[in-house]
């Protein structure tokens, strides 16, 4: 049963990320997707603060591990996501979301290469059969990014899935000497946050407004929730291989599509839909039994 823990961990962060997406789709009613991304980082950010005094000691402050997990906080989720965003604005969400669907690709890569962990046939066939979901996920829109657009444009969905793989690559080494998920997510997303906040001022010059009516508060519940999503990955890199987390933890898109299309209603379901479920469900099922 411990086997599978780790295994549990990634699939319950992949649906506590996947509300978050759609608790952030609500916000994004009242405001533009920019200031919602710092509300978020910020509210993550209190969320881990909030617990430190619990779960932090003093000398983790001092630890070569601390500072890795503070290079890992100046990219991720900061540059991930805005890579993503100008790569939807220049391609299109069908040829972002598809790009983006490599990251298990440089997970494993990151995983063999410096973590020594070992590729299985399983693990290959389950991770190819998510990817493969992820892909015709991003299919279900006609027409959607279509169009000429710079040659330099498609390394942006690319730098995205790198730098998550790398982010949670890195993080997994460092806990090997720090093994705490909790503050392995403060100071990536302390750190995130002031990269965010001074990026922030010095295009717009004020921060964001908070209060009912301009929509904050559903960034808040996202922060919210991703931040336990984020230590329930965190935990799940720790106890488990890097290899078999990320790929599952990349099922997180299926998961918004079934929510928002039973829960919230606000999705139909296709047949590329439905290929993307009959593929990831097994993948991820491919993964753990192949463990």
């Amino acid at each position: 049963m411990q086997q599978f823990t780790p295994i549990l961990l990634a699939l319950t962060s992949a649906v506590l990320f996947a509300i978050s997406i759609l608790v952030l789709h609500q916000g994004l009613r009242h405001t533009d997707s920019e200031t919602g991304s710092l509300v978020q980082i910020g509210a993550t950010t209190l969320c881990f603060w909030l617990l430190a005094p619990w779960l932090v000691e003093s000398w983790y402050w001092f630890t070569p591990a601390a500072l890795m997990f503070a290079i890992i906080g100046l990219f991720k989720p900061f540059v991930s996501a805005n890579a993503s965003l100008l790569s939807v604005h220049y391609l299109g969400p069908t040829p972002t979301a598809t790009l983006a669907a490599t990251s298990p690709l440089f997970a494993a890569a990151f995983a063999v290469l410096l973590l020594d962990e070992r590729l299985t046939l399983p693990i290959v066939l389950g991770t190819v059969a998510i990817m493969a979901g992820s892909i015709a996920l991003a299919q279900r829109g006609k027409g959607a990014g279509r169009g000429s657009w710079p040659l330099w444009a498609l390394g942006l969905p690319l730098l995205a899935a790198f730098v998550r793989a790398t982010g949670d690559g890195l993080t997994k080494y460092a806990m090997i000497d720090l093994p705490s998920p909790h503050f392995a997510g403060l100071v990536s997303f302390s750190v995130s946050l002031i990269v965010a906040t001074a990026v922030y001022g010095a295009r717009r010059r004020t921060l964001p407004k908070l209060g009912v009516r301009f929509g904050t508060g559903w960034f808040v519940l996202a922060g919210t929730i991703n931040g336990v999503s984020v230590y329930f990955l965190n935990t799940a890199l720790q106890l488990g291989e890097l290899i078999v987390v990320v790929p599952i933890v990349s099922s997180s898109p299926i998961i918004t599509l079934l929510l928002s299309a039973f829960l919230v209603r606000r999705e139909n379901i296709t047949r590329n839909s439905l290929l993307a479920v009959f593929l990831v469900v097994p993948g991820v099922i491919i993964i753990a039994l192949g463990r």
